[in-house]
């Protein structure tokens, strides 16, 4: 019998592009794979370590499948991604039901670690080369690497790089994910155009900071001739922008964003925060004053741009004058999205060291006040929209319900910015159609459809 493999993915994008290239490799290597868990014979969970949040998901998510090998089906459990890669001594002495831990850098013979386990694991017990399948070294996947996507067959993400050069005080990604590492353009241009046949139409482009790619090679301008080439792909119609680091990108690239009408008119820019002493805490460069002439800069160049941002509150050192510079900020540059984390105290990074720690439930009352003022802010941008009529990219049925359509404006990024309900007309998953917006909610619109585009 073919073995069965089910395959559970934690964590952010970058991760979910990991997990679907090591789905892709063991759909080659001829195993079946399962969304039901109590029908695999081997169970693999692609986790995330990032902050305690994180760690605490992926350690329950591990705990799960152990418990669906210990009364079920299940022979082997396999544990990839950044937890493993952290606490790979620890996971497999704490968690004897682990089989092995795959660091990044084994990816590519998920096949032959997973058939080695299964063929060397009695029925209950654990492998006699458990562990040993780990490698440092991270892991950048390449056109030539089969991927088998699970988000809708019109939008996918695309990796541009891995690893991060940054030494942010309060991040611990570089330790497990290593420096920058572009990949080269032919090879991103390849896969750009392997997904347009497919019937991707919306590129979303990924990295630890997408703004540094290409610096790695050599060719700081790289970035720009990226997404001139995706933008002559046939069949491509929006290219997103995530993660890209504050004040190290400019002009050049905003010009192209105001010029080309392939590339949406979005920026995802994690600020972080903007106190300049908390800044120079965190390691973060730059300074309030900076960040509000590039964000002027920014709306200048580009009309109507959607701007995205994440701010970190509670971090060591950030009292209530601090607090109020991000607040006021905040409310001055009424960004379109907002993220807010709560400080996680990670071991090995400088932060973790600091002093003058912040209270727990005082960085949450932070995080809320924030959180409450941007959904005020936000309620009012989208009431603006009523009466217009907008592009929309359509995802398909709601997920609200199965008789509802929903979309995207060219200002919603998928799974983070809230949808477009579509209650009258019809059209096609994919499709690109003209709404005009009938009501608001707090994050999303709905509306109807007047046209194709």
């Amino acid at each position: 019998m073919i073995p069965k493999i089910g395959v559970v993915s934690l964590g952010c994008p970058k991760n979910q592009v990991d997990t679907e290239v090591l789905l892709g490799l063991l759909e080659r290597e001829g195993f079946d794979l399962t969304p039901r868990e109590a029908e695999a014979d081997l169970l693999l969970v692609n986790t995330c370590g990032f902050i305690q949040a994180a760690k605490e998901e992926s350690i329950e998510a591990i705990l799960e499948l152990a418990r669906q090998k210990k009364g079920g089906r299940c022979r082997a459990l396999v544990v990839a991604g950044c937890l493993g890669e952290r606490y790979r001594e620890d996971l497999l002495k704490e968690l004897p039901e682990i089989d092995a831990i795959v660091g990044m850098g084994e990816y590519t013979r998920i096949g032959e670690i997973c058939r080695t386990l299964l063929n060397g694991t009695p029925r209950g017990g654990h492998a006699p080369l458990r562990g040993l399948f780990i490698r440092e070294g991270g892991f950048l996947p390449t056109a030539a690497l089969p991927r088998l996507r699970v988000s809708r067959p019109h939008t996918a993400y695309l990796k541009l790089s891995e690893g991060c050069d940054h030494t942010c005080a309060f991040c611990a990604i570089p330790a497990f994910r290593g420096p920058h590492r572009s990949r080269p353009l032919a090879d991103l241009l390849t896969e750009a155009g392997r997904l347009a046949e497919e019937g991707v139409k919306e590129l979303n482009l990924i990295s630890q900071d997408t703004a540094h790619y290409g610096r790695d090679l050599g060719d700081p301008d790289l970035l720009l001739r990226l997404l001139r080439d995706l933008s002559r792909i046939a069949g491509i119609r929006w290219i997103r922008l995530f993660y890209l680091y504050p004040l190290l990108f400019g002009r050049s690239l905003l010009d192209l964003m105001a010029e080309e009408s392939k590339i949406c008119r979005y920026l995802d820019m994690p600020v972080q925060h903007v106190d300049d002493r908390v800044l120079r805490l965190m390691r973060r460069g730059g300074s309030r004053d900076q960040l509000t002439r590039f964000i002027e800069q920014i709306r200048t160049q580009v009309p109507g741009v959607t701007l995205r941002t994440a701010v970190l509150v509670g971090h060591p050192g950030e009292d209530e004058t601090a607090f109020e510079t991000l607040r006021r900020f905040l409310q001055e540059t009424a960004f379109d999205h907002l993220g807010v984390f709560t400080f996680s105290s990670e071991e090995g990074t400088a932060a973790a060291a600091l002093p003058d720690p912040v209270p727990a439930e005082v960085a949450l009352e932070r995080r809320a006040m924030l959180m409450e003022e941007q959904a005020a802010r936000r309620s009012k941008q989208l009431r603006a929209l009523v009466g217009t009529v907008q592009e929309a990219l359509v995802d398909g049925p709601s997920e609200e319900s199965e008789y509802l359509l929903e979309g995207r404006l060219e200002g919603q990024a998928p799974e983070v910015d809230g949808v477009v309900y579509l209650t009258e007309g019809s059209a096609r998953p994919g499709d690109f159609v003209k709404v005009e917006i009938t009501q608001s909610h707090l994050y999303d619109l709905a509306g109807r459809i007047v046209s194709p585009c």
